[in-house]
């Protein structure tokens, strides 16, 4: 829409009470020979008084005229008498971060940008079509999500492996799983249906691992309980406190309690509010509390490990929300088709595959690194980046040349502009058929800005970033971690984390969703979508954190599947009568470990590298980060880098992680005292 549009006669006028519903304002756009469109406006743009304020003036009339486009395909406004007094034109606040920057100016004008871009196309493409789950459809999909298939399916596999992870559950996570099951068993009960589903009663009733009781998941009690029994730290890490004491520093993260039984134990919720919008200049600057294990990051672990991972990710995200008293709404997407081939409108899953057969090890599209290395290549300095749009006829052009050239690798990538580059990063990203935060979770995502604190919000995210499929996850990252480059040039490009947010968000939302809305709630949608975007970007190097407290809950079902495989090897092997063969080939390794140890010694061996075995002695103050350093100095025939090498902790009850360099070696051992430590190169 051009800014005379909006800046001529445009005409507000509050309604009687109740015509125009409750907290809204009827916006009358007017122009010769057309007919008066009358819209009701978001409460969501009026101030408390119930008037629009003048910052929201303009972006009202963006709302309404950006629709009347939509549907009579030209602007439906009444020029401004002469003598009318000029309204001052809106300026942006001064701050860089405050929400007042975040006015949705620069969100409606993006999407009239896309309105223009797709005039005179023809639709080749299905459009994504959501349904809402039935009664009980929605409380199977997630019990078969989390892993607990057979709580309800007698048939379905792996029924030792839900009971192990329901052994592991807190008090919070197992609420959220008995909640599900009993509403499933009512749907049942009321469709007359035969059902096994069986009583939480029987689900949580206290079963025994090698001769102790787990009572940690049906037992109430007033603090959570850790592995030796003693009343978990509270969230400064610190011993818990009596009502009295000052609670602990609102920016620090602690991962190794339940974020759902923080929330439960903090005396600060207050149930039904949602946060406030941050009026601040800044968003806090949050920290983790420390970890001598190390911290555990998206792509650290094995996928068998990060499977179990995604399960529990699913129950924690589920009991935050009950425990807060919010009620999560999903949406599946309908069977469609899909282009098979091809960069744009492709399934991303598609695309990948595609690129991994010309490059294998592929996480994030070659098309999407290809254009941010350009955007990067050419400057960020350039003003407007990302706000301003590329010439449209350019950008058609462009795209059909990038879809026939480009894995040839004849596209002229010389002759492309900056802002016609960033105009095709933005239609990949909305032109994928499955939406980058999935047709899932989308809903969650704009939920989590109904938590009451901003800590119980990032942790929220943490667990739908988990929750994410793994090309999403790799691709969402790929993009925050460009935006905020982008933004560290924001003095030159003048695009700050909000006016990144703002114009980005668009390109996030999909058809599919925004048709089945209405006006108020695309409103709603709008400025959640932005406000989630500027989490993702301002908050990237927190999100894609394994909480400790969920990588414990996997090293427990790890141990005790491995204690019941070794049970089962154990029988066969004294069936065969080769209890005598066991002891011989299990002894020797156990004990060359433990004299190892109690000599406070490790052994790190590197075969990638032709290392046999490499001695390192036990100190309080070894980090991972030390053994890489002797290593690398051993052999200094190594042509590696040291980013390039990573020690990996082995078996034991994880499968295998990627250590973070500053995990103090002796205090892992004693998580892990039957792991192996090996040094090999980082699987990127």
């Amino acid at each position: 829409m051009e800014e005379k549009s909006i800046n001529h006669l445009i005409r507000l006028r509050q309604d009687e009470p109740g015509r125009a519903g409750p907290g809204s304002t009827r916006f009358h756009a007017v122009s010769h020979g057309t007919a008066t469109l009358d819209k009701a406006v978001p409460a969501a743009m009026m101030g408390r008084s119930g008037a629009f304020p003048t910052a929201d003036l303009r972006t009202a009339a963006r709302l309404v005229c950006s629709v009347h486009l939509s549907r009579t395909g030209r602007y439906c406004v009444q020029s401004r008498p002469k003598n009318a007094q000029e309204k001052p034109p809106y300026r942006r606040c001064n701050s860089q971060d405050s929400l007042d920057e975040l006015a949705m100016d620069d969100y409606w004008k993006e999407i009239e940008i896309i309105q223009h871009s797709r005039e005179g196309e023809v639709e080749t493409q299905e459009e994504l079509q959501l349904k809402v789950p039935d009664e009980g459809e929605q409380e199977e999909a997630w019990l078969t999500e989390a892993g607990l298939a057979t709580l309800f399916d007698e048939s379905a596999s792996d029924p030792e492996d839900s009971m192990v992870l329901l052994s592991t559950l807190t008090r919070t996570q197992a609420a959220a799983v008995e909640k599900r099951v009993e509403t499933l068993k009512q749907t049942l009960r009321k469709r007359n249906r035969p059902h096994h589903v069986p009583d939480v009663r029987d689900i949580f009733k206290q079963p025994t691992v090698e001769g102790e009781q787990l009572s940690h998941v049906s037992k109430p009690s007033s603090r959570s309980e850790n592995r030796k029994g003693d009343a978990v730290p509270d969230e400064n890490g610190a011993a818990p406190v009596d009502q009295g004491q000052a609670p602990e520093s609102e920016t620090v993260l602690n991962l190794e309690v339940s974020f759902s039984e923080q929330a439960l134990n903090s005396r600060q919720l207050l149930k039904g509010s949602a946060a406030p919008s941050e009026a601040d200049d800044k968003l806090p600057s949050f920290r983790f509390s420390q970890d001598r294990t190390g911290m555990t990051k998206v792509g650290d672990l094995a996928p068998e490990d990060m499977k179990k991972v995604r399960r529990l990710a699913l129950i924690e995200m589920t009991a935050l929300f009950d425990t807060v008293g919010i009620e999560l709404k999903t949406h599946k997407a309908l069977k469609l088709k899909v282009k098979e081939s091809g960069l744009f409108g492709v399934p991303l899953v598609t695309l990948l595959e595609q690129d991994q057969r010309r490059l294998p090890g592929t996480k994030v599209p070659l098309l999407l690194q290809r254009l941010i290395c350009h955007i990067e290549d050419e400057g960020l300095d350039t003003e407007g980046l990302l706000r301003i749009p590329g010439v449209a006829t350019r950008v058609k052009v462009v795209c059909q040349e990038l879809e026939t050239k480009f894995y040839e690798g004849l596209f002229p990538w010389e002759s492309l502009k900056q802002h016609d580059a960033a105009s095709v990063m933005k239609l990949f990203i909305r032109e994928l058929p499955h939406p980058l935060l999935t047709v899932e979770y989308l809903s969650a995502f704009i939920s989590v800005l109904k938590l009451p604190t901003k800590k119980q919000q990032l942790q929220a995210l943490n667990l739908l970033v988990l929750l994410l499929p793994e090309s999403s996850r790799d691709t969402l990252k790929s993009l925050v971690e460009f935006f905020q480059r982008v933004i560290d040039h924001k003095e030159q490009n003048k695009m700050t984390l909000n006016n990144v947010a703002v114009v980005m968000a668009p390109n996030f939302m999909f058809k599919g969703f925004r048709s089945k809305i209405t006006e108020q709630e695309e409103f709603a949608m709008a400025t959640g979508t932005a406000n989630i975007l500027r989490l993702l970007i301002r908050y990237r190097n927190l999100l894609w954190t394994i909480p400790k407290f969920i990588m414990n809950q996997v090293r427990k079902q790890n141990a005790e599947n491995q204690r019941k495989l070794n049970r089962e090897r154990a029988m066969r092997k004294l069936l065969k009568k080769m209890a005598y063969d066991r002891e011989k080939s299990d002894k020797p390794e156990k004990y060359v470990a433990e004299s190892d140890i109690a000599q406070g010694f490790i052994r790190v061996q590197a075969p990638q590298f032709l290392k046999v075995s490499m001695a390192v002695q036990l100190t309080d103050d070894l980090q991972a980060s030390d053994v890489l350093t002797r290593f690398l100095s051993q052999d200094t025939s190594l042509t590696v880098r040291r980013e390039d090498v990573c020690l990996y902790e082995i078996g034991g009850n994880i499968k295998e992680r990627c250590l973070d360099e500053e995990t103090y070696m002796k205090a892992l051992l004693e998580l892990n005292p039957s792991a192996e430590w090996v040094i090999k190169s980082i699987q990127r």
